[in-house]
């Protein structure tokens, strides 16, 4: 019975956990879209790696380059003016567009020297000289200008990830002081009463009005606002935290762990070990009862 109650209340956390992180990172895909984080974030790292950050030099003639941004029209002033901003550059693509856009007119690789020494920046030019000099052609310099490039855009997706799960945080807590989705609250009444889960089978695949209808039926929502500020609030407001905290794993992670235990619950207990001696050639050996010979 106790080990049953377990299952149940584990089966109920992970499916409330999964189903706010799976709406969570829903809003948030919908957020970074609305605002097109991915590409100004980007866009933010291109103008730090180039020292550019009013965008009107190295930075700007990059996206305005067609294998950056094959959708400018190569007249845009500032960043404002953008009408276009990608998010992805192909570190190689990037390579090309910043020797183009340093060699106005391609020719012998000695020249681009010439080029690079002109840069008004000294951090910038200093690292381009280093490359240039560990260059033996043109190849290998663009290379290494890839390179470069990909490690800058790993540190800035460290940096993306981290926003990420700061806003995944506070959605979730939104979600979780909007809907009442305490996690204390919902442990003990699953413990008190575990039938209330006993009809989640499934994982669910995505947001749908049936998720939203088995979500509602755990121990969730508002049944007197506003809340009196006391005692049971402050464990209240614990209970949210910990129910945004949750999210944090993502949605992947509690399905699956529900998966897990959906069919723990379905197989039942494990059959008793038969002792090796008992087994003879895959059948069990007969063993004598009191009263009858072998």
């Amino acid at each position: 019975m106790l080990g049953s109650t377990v299952l149940e209340v584990a089966v109920g956390l992970t499916f409330c956990y999964g189903t706010v992180a799976l709406i969570v990172s829903t809003l948030q895909e919908a957020l970074a879209a609305l605002f097109r984080l991915r590409a100004n974030t980007l866009l933010a790292g291109v103008k730090s790696m180039l020292n550019d950050p009013r965008f009107d030099g190295l930075a700007r003639a990059v996206y305005a380059h067609p294998l950056v941004n094959p959708h400018t029209d190569g007249t845009a002033q500032d960043e404002a003016s953008l009408r276009t901003k990608p998010s992805y550059i192909e570190p190689a693509h990037f390579a090309i567009a910043l020797v183009d856009s340093l060699w106005k007119a391609p020719g012998d690789f000695l020249a681009l020297r010439g080029a690079i020494d002109t840069i008004p920046d000294p951090q910038l030019r200093s690292a381009l000289q280093g490359m240039y000099n560990r260059a033996r052609d043109l190849q290998q310099f663009q290379d290494m200008l890839a390179g470069w490039f990909d490690n800058a855009m790993a540190r800035m997706s460290g940096t993306y990830k981290r926003r990420q799960l700061l806003i995944s945080f506070l959605l979730s807590l939104l979600l979780a002081i909007l809907f009442n989705i305490d996690s204390i609250h919902l442990f003990r009444t699953l413990w008190q009463q575990p039938a209330l889960v006993a009809h989640l089978q499934d994982v669910p695949d995505a947001i749908d009005p049936a998720l939203v209808d088995a979500l509602m039926t755990l121990p969730i929502g508002w049944r007197s606002f506003p809340p009196q500020m006391n005692a049971d609030f402050a464990l209240q407001v614990s209970g949210w935290l910990l129910t945004a905290s949750t999210t944090l794993f993502g949605a992947p992670f509690w399905f699956d762990l529900m998966q897990r235990l959906v069919r723990m619950r379905n197989t039942g207990n494990k059959p008793e070990e038969i002792p090796p001696g008992l087994r003879m050639e895959g059948r069990i050996a007969a063993t004598p009862s009191p009263g009858r010979l072998p």
